[in-house]
Parts: C-alpha cells; sequence; structure tokens
C-alpha cells in the first residue's frame, strides 16, 4: 500500500499536465530537508481540499487535480511550486538555453519556425537526456522518503486521538480526504492513511452477529461513511466481504438496507475492480439464498405480494443488482477483459438458478429470473450486454457452454404461453388480459401475471438474442415437453402465432401502457427489430415457412373459417407492418413474389403477394363480412395496401400485382371517400356534435389522404405512372404530393425513395407535366430557384458578403438546377412551352419573378433584349445558369428542334456571340472569352452538330493553362468551324467477307420457315461478336431488308396484322409536316451528308416518307380526344427512327417505305419505331435512336440486333450500357450530377457487339417475363 502510494508520483503517461509539472519540479529535491518537503506539501493539500472534497467522485477529484494549473490561480504562488521551479532552473536549465540556441541557429536558414515547433522540439530533447532521467531517478527516491514519513505520522496521530475524539474523527473522515491525481491505484494518499488496518479490523469485531444492535448499526455507520475504494483495498476486505454477506440476511430491515447504502455507495463511487468485488458478492449471495430451503421464497400459486417485508427486501437486492448489471457496460471495455467476464458469468449462473423440478410447475419456488423480470420485464441488462462486440462475445461464448439452460427456459417459457392462450377460455382471456393493458396500482402479482412478465423478459432476450450469428447459432435448442428439436424457424413461428393468438387488450385499458406490454404489440417489436438487420431477417424470416405463418390468419379470413374471428384488427395490422418492412428488402420481396423455389416449374399454391394482393382486394371492395361496420377497418385496409405498396413500387412487383387491378380498386375507395367528406355538414357551435363530427371528417381525410398516397405510389414505375393516369386521379395525387413537399413532412420509413423520383417520373409523361404545373409544384421549385440565383439572404449578405463563386452554378442553385433537368423531358416541355411565345417584355420590374417554364426561357436563357439584362442583378451568374439548363434540355434532339422552331435559340447565341467581338481594326476582330462566350460556344457546337463520341468534338467549357487559354474557334455565323467533326472513315463499305456470304446465302435457302429464321439469327450473333464493323453499308441494307421480308411474311412472327397502304406521292405531297419534323429532315440530311450516306436531293425525298409514314399510321390509331397538346394531331416530336432507317437505306424512298410496311406487322416496331403506339414513357436514348450518343455504326448495330434478336434485346441492351457506365454511375451519383451526365455525356467506348455474350444470359434469364409484358402493349396503349 505505501509503496504504492509514493510512486504514484511517478508519470504514468497520463494527459495531464499538473503530474508532469509537479514531476519535473521535484527532481532537484533529493537533497533538500524532508522537514520541510513535507510542510510545503501539507500547504498545497490543505489549499486544494475544499475542492476535492466537494468532488461527487474519486475520478472527479483526479480530473480536479490533473487540471489544476488550469482551474487555480495561485498554482504559481504556492511554496511549493515555487521552490521546485527554481530547482528544476538550477539542474535543466542551462542545456534548455542550449537547445533553443542550437534549435534557432539551425532554422535560421529555413522559414522561420513558429513558438510552439521550438517548444516541443526542446521538450522532446530534455526529456531523452540524461540530466531528466538521473532527475527523475532523484525525484522518486526523495518523494517515497518523504511520503512514507508523512503515512506514519498521520497513523500515529489517528490511533492515539481515535478514542478521545471520535465524533470529531467522523466529521473529518467525511470531509478531508484528499485523493491523490497520481494515484494509480485509485486510492488516495490521505485516505490510504485515514483508514487503517486496525480501524477495519476493529468494524469487523463489533459487525459481529453476537455484538449489541447499536454496536453494529455504528460500525456499519462508520463503514458507509468511509471512502469504498480504501475499504476494498484492505487486506481484511475478503473477511469483511464474508461479514457483509452473511448479514444481508439478517432480519431486522433497517441493518439490510444499510448494507445495500453501502453496496450502492460502492457502485456508484469505485471503479470497475473494486464494484466487481461487491457485484460478486452479492451475485452469490442471491444464488445462494434461492438455494437454501430455510428461506420463505413464494411459489407461482401463492403469487408474489410485495408489501411483505420480506419480498420487499429481496426485490431491492435484485433492484441494486439489475441497476448496476445496466450501467457497467458503460465503462468495462476501459478495464481488463477478466473484470467483466466474472461479472457476466455471475450474473449468468444466478439467473440459471433452477428449484426442484419434481414438484408441480404451481408449486416450485419462485426462480431468480421471475425477480429480475419483475424489475426489469423488457430485459434491458441484456440488450446493453449485447450491443457492444466487447461484451457480447463473452455472453454469448458462456450461454454456449455453460449457461445454455438460460435459453431454453426462455424458449420453454414462450410455448408455455402460446399453449396458455390456445387453451384459456374467451372470458378467461379477456381477465387475463388485464395486466398487459391496466397496471393498476396493485402490491400483488399472481401466478398467471408473472408467468407473462416472465415471458415477456424472455420475448426480450431471446429478441436480442436473435440478432447476432453467435446468438443463432445457439439453435436447434431441445426442450423437455417437445420431442423434436426447436429451430429457428419453430421459434418465428411460434413468435408470428403469438401475435393474433394472444389475449386482445380490453378498449379502456392505458393506451400508453397497451402499447408498451401487450403481447401482440411486444412480439411485433422484436420482429421488426429482427426485419431490420438483414443478416439476420434473412436467416430467419425469410422463408416461406415464416411466410406461411403471417399469412395464415389472412387464408381463415377469406375463407371465413371458424378461426377467423380469433385474429383481431389490431393484430391483422401487426402482421401487415411485419409484412412490409419484409417487402421493403430486396430479398424479402423476392420471396413473397415468387417464393423460396423461384426458378421451380412445379406448380404450387399461391406466393405471399398473390394473397396480401387478394386479401387487400378484398378488403377494399369490403368484401369481408366478419369486418363489416368495424371502426378499425380503414387502419386494416391501410396497413395491407401498405404492403402492396411496397410491391408494386417496383416494376417486378407490379408485374405480379397486375391482375388484381389493385389501382382501379384503390381509385374507386378514394372517390367514395372523397364524396363521403363533402358531405360531413358543417358544425354548429354550441352543438354537442361538433366534437364527433370532427373527429369523424378528421378520420375521413385521413383515410382519403392515405389512399392518394397509396395511388401516387404507382407513379415509382413507367408502367405504374400508366395506370395511375387511367385512375383519373393523378391531379389530385400530384397536388397531395406538392401540399405535403411544401410542408417538408418527412417521408415515411418504408419508402424507397423521396418525391423527387416521383417528380421526375411523372414529369416523364405529358398527363404528369400538366399536373405538375396545375398542383402549383413548377410555380413552387422555379420561385426557390429565383430566390436562390437572383435575391440570396439578406442576412447572409450583410453579415458576409456573398463571394463570387467559383463553379458555374453555385451551389445553392444546384438542387433547383437538377430539380428542372428531372422536370423537363421533351413531353413536360412540349406541354408546358409548346405552341407559345416568349414575352419578351419592353420592361422588366426588378421584383417579376418567374412562375412557369415559359419565364425561365425568356428570363434567364434567351436573353435577347437589354431590358432581360438589365433585370438580373447577377446577370452573368444567372445567364450561364440559363445556358447549363439549355445544353442539357437540348440533349433531347425533339427538345431541340422545338426551342429552335419556336424561339430560334440558335439564332439568338450567334447573335450574342455577335456582341462579344472586339474590333480592333477594319481587319482585325477578335472574340471576348469569358465564361458566357465560352459556354454559349460550347452549346452552338453541341445544337448544331449530331454525331457520337467518335464524329464529334465538344469544345470544353473551362480555360486551359498557358498562353492560349481557349484554342478553339469561335463563331457568329455559319458555317461552323469544321474542326469540330472528327476525321472519322465516313460510310466505309467493306467488301463481303466470306462469313457475310454465307450469312447473305441463308436467305436463299428454302429451309422450313422457322428453322430457317434461327439459323439466320445464329449466323447474325456469330458475325456480330467475330466481325461486326462488315454487318453496316449496303451489306446491312440487304441483310434487314430480306430478313424483315421473311419475319412478315411468316405468321408466327407477326403482331400486328397486315394494313393495305395505297396512297401515291401525289396523295401526300399537299400535306404539311410540322415545324419540328421539318427541322428534323434538315438535321437527318446534314448528318447523312456528314457521313457520305446522303445526297443533297434527299431532303425531298425524307419529306415524303415521313408524309406517308403519317399517313400510314393514322389508318392504325383511333382518333383520341385530350386536352393533352401531345395528343392533338400527329406525333408531337421527329420520328428519329425513320430517319435512321432512310439513312440505313441510303437514301432510297421506295425500300424505306417498303421496308416500314412490312416492320409494321413486327412486334419490334411498337418499340423502335415510338409513333407506331404513341409510347411517350421510354428513355431519352431510345426515343432518339441513340443519335448523339452512339456513332452510326452502333446505332445501326443497335436497330439490327432488336429486329434480328427479338424486341426484349432493347431492353438488354439498356442494360448494357448500364453495366458499361456502372462505376461513372457510382462516381456521379455520388457528386449529384447523375442525371446531367446521363444526358449530357455520349456513351464513350460502348460497342455492341462487345456485350452481346451478357446480353445472351439476359436472354436466358429474363425473355419469359420481358417478352410477355411488351405483347402486352396493345392492352396497355388501349
Amino acid at each position: 500500500m505505501r509503496v504504492r502510494s509514493a510512486a504514484a508520483f511517478a508519470p504514468t503517461g497520463r494527459d495531464g499536465r499538473v503530474r508532469c509539472f509537479l514531476a519535473g519540479r521535484m527532481a532537484q529535491s533529493s537533497g533538500e530537508d524532508a522537514v520541510v518537503l513535507q510542510a510545503m506539501l501539507r500547504q498545497l493539500f490543505q489549499s486544494v481540499k475544499e475542492k476535492i472534497t466537494g468532488a461527487p467522485s474519486l475520478e472527479c477529484a483526479e480530473e480536479i487535480l490533473v487540471h489544476l494549473e488550469e482551474t487555480d490561480e495561485n498554482f504559481h504562488n504556492y511554496e511549493f511550486v515555487k521552490y521546485l521551479r527554481q530547482h528544476i532552473c538550477n539542474t535543466l536549465g542551462s542545456m534548455i538555453e542550449e537547445e533553443m540556441e542550437k534549435w534557432t541557429s539551425d532554422q535560421n536558414q529555413a522559414e522561420e519556425s513558429g513558438y510552439d515547433t521550438v517548444v516541443q522540439h526542446v521538450t522532446k530533447r530534455t526529456q531523452e537526456s540524461k540530466e531528466y532521467k538521473e532527475m527523475m531517478h532523484s525525484l522518486k527516491n526523495i518523494m517515497m522518503v518523504v511520503v512514507e514519513s508523512m503515512i506514519n505520522k498521520f497513523e500515529e496521530d489517528e490511533i492515539r486521538n481515535q478514542e478521545r475524539q471520535k465524533k470529531i474523527q467522523k466529521e473529518k473522515s467525511n470531509n478531508s480526504y484528499c485523493t491523490d491525481n497520481c494515484s494509480d491505484s485509485d486510492s488516495s494518499f490521505n485516505q490510504s492513511y485515514k483508514f487503517c488496518q486496525g480501524k477495519l479490523q476493529l468494524i469487523l469485531d463489533q459487525l459481529d452477529p453476537g455484538q449489541p444492535k447499536e454496536v453494529r448499526y455504528e460500525a456499519l455507520q462508520t463503514l458507509c461513511s468511509a471512502p469504498p475504494s480504501d475499504v476494498l483495498n484492505c487486506e481484511n476486505w475478503t473477511t469483511l466481504c464474508e461479514k457483509l454477506t452473511m448479514s444481508l440476511s439478517d432480519p431486522d430491515p433497517v441493518f439490510s438496507d444499510r448494507i445495500l447504502k453501502f453496496y450502492a455507495q460502492t457502485f456508484t463511487l469505485s471503479p470497475l475492480h473494486m464494484t466487481k468485488e461487491i457485484y460478486t458478492s452479492l451475485a452469490k449471495y442471491l444464488k445462494l439464498y434461492f438455494l437454501s430451503r430455510e428461506n420463505h421464497i413464494p411459489t407461482l400459486s401463492t403469487g408474489i405480494d410485495i408489501s411483505n417485508p420480506n419480498v420487499i427486501c429481496l426485490l431491492k437486492k435484485v433492484r441494486l443488482l439489475n441497476e448496476y448489471q445496466k450501467e457497467a457496460p458503460s465503462f468495462w471495455i476501459r478495464h481488463p477483459e477478466k473484470y467483466m467476464e466474472e461479472i457476466v458469468e455471475n450474473t449468468l449462473s444466478l439467473l440459471s438458478v433452477k428449484h426442484d423440478q419434481s414438484h408441480l410447475v404451481s408449486q416450485k419456488n419462485l426462480d431468480p429470473i421471475y425477480f429480475f423480470a419483475l424489475v426489469d420485464t423488457k430485459a434491458v441488462w441484456f440488450k446493453k450486454w449485447m450491443h457492444a462486440y466487447y461484451s457480447r462475445t463473452a455472453v454469448l461464448r458462456l450461454l454456449e457452454k455453460k449457461y445454455k439452460s438460460l435459453i431454453t427456459t426462455a424458449v420453454q417459457q414462450c410455448f408455455q404461453y402460446f399453449d396458455l392462450c390456445e387453451a384459456m377460455k374467451v372470458n378467461e382471456i379477456l381477465s387475463h388480459s388485464k395486466h398487459c393493458g391496466n397496471k393498476q396500482k396493485t402490491f400483488f402479482y399472481s401466478g398467471q401475471e408473472l408467468q407473462y412478465i416472465y415471458f415477456i423478459h424472455s420475448l426480450c432476450l431471446l429478441g436480442r438474442l436473435l440478432i447476432y450469428t453467435q446468438g443463432r447459432r445457439l439453435f436447434p435448442i431441445k426442450l423437455k415437453s417437445r420431442k423434436d428439436l426447436v429451430s429457428l424457424t419453430d421459434l418465428l413461428v411460434l413468435f408470428t402465432q403469438l401475435i393474433y393468438y394472444s389475449p386482445s387488450c380490453p378498449k379502456m385499458t392505458s393506451a400508453a401502457h397497451l402499447d408498451n406490454y401487450s403481447p401482440a404489440s411486444m412480439v411485433t417489436e422484436v420482429l421488426q427489430i429482427l426485419c431490420d438487420q438483414k443478416e439476420c431477417a434473412v436467416e430467419c424470416l425469410y422463408n416461406n415457412t415464416v411466410i406461411e405463418a403471417l399469412l395464415q390468419p389472412i387464408h381463415n379470413l377469406m375463407k371465413e373459417t371458424k378461426a377467423a374471428p380469433n385474429c383481431s384488427e389490431a393484430a391483422l395490422i401487426h402482421i401487415a407492418d411485419i409484412l412490409a418492412r419484409i417487402a421493403s428488402v430486396e430479398e424479402g420481396l423476392t420471396l413473397l413474389l415468387y417464393g423460396e423455389n423461384m426458378n421451380s416449374s412445379e406448380e404450387k399454391s399461391p406466393t405471399g403477394a398473390h394473397i396480401i394482393a387478394q386479401f387487400s382486394k378484398k378488403l377494399l371492395d369490403e368484401d369481408i363480412s366478419i369486418f363489416s361496420g368495424s371502426e378499425m377497418l380503414p387502419v386494416v385496409k391501410g396497413a395491407f395496401i401498405s404492403v402492396c405498396r411496397q410491391i408494386y413500387g417496383t416494376c417486378e412487383g407490379l408485374q405480379v400485382l397486375i391482375p388484381y387491378s389493385l389501382h382501379e380498386s384503390i381509385a374507386k375507395a378514394w372517390k367514395k371517400t372523397s364524396l363521403l367528406s363533402e358531405r360531413i355538414p358543417t358544425p354548429v357551435k354550441g352543438s354537442d356534435s361538433v366534437s364527433s363530427i370532427s373527429q369523424e371528417s378528421q378520420n375521413i381525410m385521413a383515410w382519403e389522404e392515405n389512399l392518394l398516397d397509396d395511388l401516387l405510389n404507382f407513379a415509382a414505375t413507367p408502367k405504374g405512372l400508366l395506370f395511375l393516369q387511367r385512375t383519373g386521379a393523378i391531379n389530385e395525387c400530384v397536388t397531395f404530393m406538392f401540399n405535403r413537399y411544401a410542408k417538408k413532412l418527412q417521408i415515411i420509413r418504408h419508402k424507397k425513395f423521396g418525391y423527387g423520383v416521383l417528380v421526375t417520373q411523372v414529369a416523364s409523361t405529358a398527363a404528369g407535366a400538366i399536373a405538375l404545373q396545375s398542383s402549383g409544384f413548377i410555380n413552387a421549385l422555379i420561385t426557390e430557384l429565383w430566390a436562390n440565383l437572383e435575391c440570396g439572404r439578406d442576412d447572409v449578405r450583410v453579415t458576409h458578403p456573398r463571394s463570387t463563386p467559383v463553379d458555374p452554378i453555385d451551389r445553392s442553385c444546384q438542387k433547383s438546377f437538377l430539380g428542372l433537368v428531372n422536370l423537363l423531358p421533351y413531353p413536360a416541355v412540349y406541354e408546358l412551352v409548346g405552341n407559345q411565345d416568349l414575352p419578351n417584355k419592353a420592361e422588366y420590374s426588378l421584383r417579376e419573378v418567374p412562375t412557369c417554364v415559359l419565364d425561365i426561357l425568356d428570363r434567364l436563357i434567351i436573353l435577347n433584349s437589354e431590358a432581360k439584362i438589365r433585370s438580373l442583378f447577377n446577370y452573368e451568374q444567372s445567364h450561364i445558369f440559363g445556358l447549363r439548363l439549355l445544353s442539357v434540355l437540348c440533349c433531347d434532339l425533339d427538345t431541340l428542334l422545338l426551342l429552335e422552331a419556336q424561339y430560334q435559340v440558335s439564332e439568338m447565341l450567334l447573335n450574342a456571340q455577335e456582341e462579344n467581338i472586339l474590333e480592333t481594326s477594319e481587319s482585325h476582330r477578335h472574340f471576348i472569352i469569358d465564361g458566357l462566350s465560352v459556354e454559349r460556344n460550347h452549346v452552338l457546337v453541341r445544337i448544331n452538330f449530331i454525331g457520337g463520341p467518335m464524329e464529334r468534338i465538344l469544345p470544353p467549357r473551362v480555360l486551359e493553362k498557358g498562353d492560349d487559354p481557349y484554342p478553339w474557334p469561335m463563331f457568329s455565323s455559319y458555317p461552323l468551324p469544321t474542326c469540330y467533326l472528327s476525321e472519322v472513315t465516313r460510310n466505309a463499305d467493306l467488301k463481303q467477307d466470306n462469313d457475310l456470304g454465307k450469312l447473305l446465302l441463308h436467305f436463299k435457302m428454302s429451309d422450313k420457315q422457322t428453322e430457317w429464321i434461327e439459323n439466320c439469327r445464329r449466323q447474325f450473333c456469330k458475325m456480330m461478336k467475330a466481325k461486326p464493323d462488315i454487318i453496316s453499308g449496303s451489306a446491312l441494307l440487304e441483310l434487314l431488308e430480306k430478313f424483315v421480308l421473311h419475319l412478315s411474311e411468316s405468321p408466327s412472327e407477326c403482331y400486328f396484322p397486315s394494313v393495305e397502304y395505297t396512297a401515291t406521292d401525289a396523295n401526300v405531297k399537299n400535306e404539311s409536316l410540322s415545324s419540328v419534323q421539318q427541322l428534323g429532315i434538315k438535321m437527318t440530311v446534314r448528318y447523312g451528308k456528314f457521313l457520305n450516306l446522303l445526297k443533297d436531293s434527299a431532303e425531298n425525298d425524307l419529306t415524303l416518307v415521313l408524309k406517308h409514314c403519317e399517313r400510314f399510321l393514322k389508318q392504325q390509331q383511333a382518333p383520341i380526344k385530350s386536352s393533352l397538346l401531345c395528343l392533338q394531331g400527329s406525333y408531337a416530336g421527329h420520328d428519329w427512327f425513320v430517319s435512321s432507317l432512310f439513312m440505313i437505306m441510303l437514301g432510297d424512298k421506295e425500300k424505306t417505305l417498303r421496308f416500314l410496311q412490312q416492320f409494321s406487322r413486327l412486334l419490334i416496331s411498337a418499340f423502335l419505331w415510338l409513333p407506331r403506339l404513341h409510347i411517350s414513357i421510354c428513355l431519352l436514348w431510345i426515343t432518339q435512336c441513340f443519335w448523339n450518343y452512339l456513332d452510326w455504326i452502333e446505332i445501326c448495330h443497335y436497330i439490327a440486333t432488336c429486329v434480328f434478336l427479338g424486341p426484349d434485346y432493347q431492353v438488354y441492351i439498356c442494360i448494357a450500357i448500364f453495366k458499361h457506365l456502372q462505376q461513372d454511375i457510382l462516381q456521379h451519383t455520388q457528386t449529384q450530377d447523375l442525371q446531367v451526365f446521363l444526358k449530357e455525356e455520349a456513351l464513350h467506348g460502348f460497342r455492341v457487339s462487345d456485350y452481346f455474350e451478357y446480353m445472351e444470359i439476359l436472354e436466358q434469364n429474363y425473355r419469359p417475363v420481358v417478352l410477355r409484358d411488351m405483347r402486352n402493349v396493345r392492352v396497355q396503349n388501349t
């Protein structure tokens, strides 16, 4: 003891300046008089006495001493500190000065060093020096002598004055203990002296049971007032512990309470290695107490009367142990593992105590676990022990090796409770269920209530155990009451059955307590936690057996069997919540859609998704008589539609649920509810019916909003959006979405994405765009953009001036920019600005804020007047924003043609470049290079040149370093510089290869039609893999012509009926094409001439082809009455497929028309030739046949692959592209500009032929599903 205390002043590596300061300053004191040092130390300790004694714990007292120099303004005035400072200067001063001079001279030639650097260097050199080590050695020697002397003197004084000044001694013992800041034994310098061995021996003698009551009380009081750390560090601690353990059984409750007070004080103030001793003592005592037959422990049949003094005393001990269990994990990681393991083992040993099993269950004494369940019903102690890997490992290891019986009894308790639920009668269930909702102030727990409390404790313990892999490895478990082993699946099925077999709580019970302790709620809470742990959910929940158990009550209800009434509405809501969580994860959704054997061809019972959809539809149609008139019916409906929403929110899930037409049932229920909400009478002031009407209206409105949200979530997929449009509720759904968006309401947990994704999806159709505009969403988005772009925040500008943006689009506007990009695909642009003129006002007010897309075009993009420029506070930044937006929008060639046709954007940009020219002389004109001119140059090249990644060169948007920061030529008139067109091999019509000759030869063979077609497809695949470049030019033309001719003559390959078309050129010559089509023709011819595929005369021929196509398609399309612009007249965009085919046919009008008539009979025509069915939900790439994204030869291969191998290859090619872009997609997702990247960037390095093997794998896996859906295209577009 004394040696440790004396040596405690040596540095221990802790980060405390006082320790290092004192240690260093005592080094020169080895020759000083020990008496003088003692006096100085006494003065120091006396000065800090109040600070230390006021500390709540020893750790806090140590912290006070560690930071004494920072907190005590008199620190440097203490004689001890002054004395030591002088000796440090004498010993190390000269060495420190030499080091500083040497460091300074070395640094003169380098950069000037800071003060901190000098201090660090000198300190390090000093601590490594011989003088410093000698100083530290001297310190230890002198301080051991000084401290030893002080301890001896202190003990002598104590023994001499002990009997004479007893009361004074007690006060001093409470107020004058000073902890030693440097002690790593957690015992203070003064405490170690104050509470001596003789004192403890005296207390031991006084605690003897033979002593009078007063003497024992006084001894215990003295023990409680002493520092626990000193008591535990005494040599007689083991003997004292035995005495205290014996005294815990004292019949006097006051005496027992004082011992518990000492234990509690020890737990609070002492570190783990000390509290471990007291915890072990208490745990072992309780174990012996329960095992002893002399103690009167209650039985299950008698129950527990918690007003009984013996029970109160026992519960206090259990409660104290449990409180420490819950606190220990917060600090035991800082101590050796053996301490933690000893606590864990003693706990598990206590909880595993079982009484003699030969008696009847009701007559046996209660085990310790029942009392722990009473004080900690939800097993919080176990939850905390399992949280950290450090303790979890020890707990699971001990459970597996020695205490598995604890888990076995917990499982057994769950089965017993379930058997009780099945066996009880209705009236018994109702009385039994009172404990789950109405916890009245009672002092008695019956046997049934104790069993239920133990069940809840077991349930929570098992639920926490199953989260972890090692915990699940404890299963299967053998129960005495069951023949077979209990597996994980068996346990999960049991939990599931408990939800709908457990008694329902009466309605008058407390709702708060009902949520916490009702059986179904508790089981659901456990299952929710398991669902949230993916690995655990896959192993425990994602199997057919558990899913069937969850769906069993639904089966019963749909069949209306006798078992059905036992399942309450509350139980169904709990089941729906679990199913929704399962469906929200990919693995769980797959299980619900296909079962465990998704590749099996055997016909089995309907999978979970089908059963849930059927049940939900019956609920919506109110086709289940059991729930008719129930107040909870709307909640049950909402819960199961929520499960369906997780399913139909994915493409795969929607495909499975299509036969049930849930969108129609939900829409029908919404319309019915909407009518009800309109009929609710207006409340009259003073009427008794006000509250009831108000509550009724709130319920109806909540149900109406819930149904709208369910309908809105159909928009998560393209096909789902089509279904939503058919319900006629898209406007109401979008308005509902905007209202929630405007209120910034949090997205519910199970939703896979926020409203931003739905907005993007909705905006991809014309009807969706109109709905977004009418809801106010577009107005709000543009207003927010203008506030960030032009106004900014006043408070930021006043307190901190806005810096000039480094990025072309400031970060504050990035979200609005992406919002507009997502909002404006071509269908939306056409509906929102089609056939509308720009305002082009003579003057714009500075307070005039844009509110629609047309205003954005007018104020930020097409700045063709001084009035528009003057109306902008941040002209350059705002216009660059507009030009960037224009660049993204024009990546969609239909949008480009529309803006060019209506607003002549190219002319506007050229004029702006013209105004940016600086004329140095009559013959020298130079463009001013700035952010705007560079951005305009990029946009002009982008919108005027067509070509893939190897066919055109887009100028960069940034300047380069060096003398010529922008070497790219700018222009302000046509023709454009040819340097932006790459020198590719144009129309390199290669000589026919031998293999290609063989392929063409197949078209002349007269095999059976089906065999012949498959033969050609195999040869095509072989050529694409081996020599793809030869499938181009005239060879490709001949291949397509002959193959499509044969397909159109095969009934099995034809999907659409043959249409007789007899119109001639003279019949269509006078028909007009839209301005978009006319500009598209010019663009096509320009691209074809660049590739040497078309001649100057091709423009007239392509015009006739497009006129013939419009008439041909009108013959097959039924007229549609709609307010949408895109459905008023012919196809709203340009026909990029016909333009591509015209170029493949080398500008031959007759061949193109003949091919199209034959091609129109094939299923692929619905997906390659988009005007064929007015399909507007499709990818930008597909719409324009990959123009500007792929080089011409890859576009030809894309079309040829889809024609030869089937329409599903269009899907596989898109998936192959995403695979090709995988790393870029991940990168741009992180930088939050993925949408811009996918629209603006060409598909560099992608070749269709490189992914043929990958696409063949996709075909094997997905062709049946994809083709089945594609063949329903006529149904979907009727």
